[in-house]
């Protein structure tokens, strides 16, 4: 059964490229290149969230956001990967509550691996 995966990144390139990944697998990806409110997640109703940490032109971090999403009722069982650059990934996901991170640049089939654990 197909998966809602809710991809927040500034990088197009990245949003393309995870579209696609996603997509051949069977799943149904949203992309947005900037940031997002808990209202709108609470709307779409993601199976998973992959969260960028930097998002240039938008008032909140990745790691903000997170924190939002988990602190949120309705919202807080939806898993949350932050998929990021930053040499303290594992601090910032453990900082926000991020159930898991994926370091930039990744390897298709660990993201797929991570992802998949999320996903079931």
């Amino acid at each position: 059964m197909a998966k809602l995966i809710l991809v927040i990144d500034d990088d197009k390139d990245i949003l393309s490229i995870m579209d696609f990944i996603f997509t051949d697998e069977g799943h149904q990806t949203i992309l947005y290149d900037t940031g997002t409110t808990t209202q709108d997640i609470e709307q779409l109703s993601p199976d998973l969230i992959l969260l960028d940490v930097r998002i240039e032109g938008y008032h909140k971090t990745g790691a903000q956001i997170c924190s939002e999403i988990k602190a949120h009722p309705d919202l807080t069982k939806i898993p949350i990967l932050l998929v990021s650059a930053e040499s303290n990934l594992n601090a910032l996901a453990g900082g926000c509550g991020a159930d898991g991170y994926v370091a930039k640049p990744f390897a298709v089939d660990n993201l797929l691996a991570i992802v998949k654990e999320f996903l079931h």
